[in-house]
């Protein structure tokens, strides 16, 4: 694994209570974080970029 930084963000009370309760099946929060931003931003990288029309003012 690459280097690791460390981010801090703010969450409601309810996700952190959601998060927490991932614990309880054996997921620490960090890992889970990192798997779903691993898995949400490889989506991103398939989807094709939008072609850009330049704009003629006549």
């Amino acid at each position: 694994m690459s280097k690791l930084v460390r981010i801090v963000i703010q969450l409601p009370v309810e996700l952190k209570e959601q998060l927490d309760a991932l614990k309880q099946q054996g997921y620490t929060t960090s890992g889970f974080i990192r798997a779903m931003l691993e898995r949400e931003l490889s989506k991103l990288e398939f989807r094709p970029q939008p072609t850009m029309r330049k704009v003629v003012n006549k």
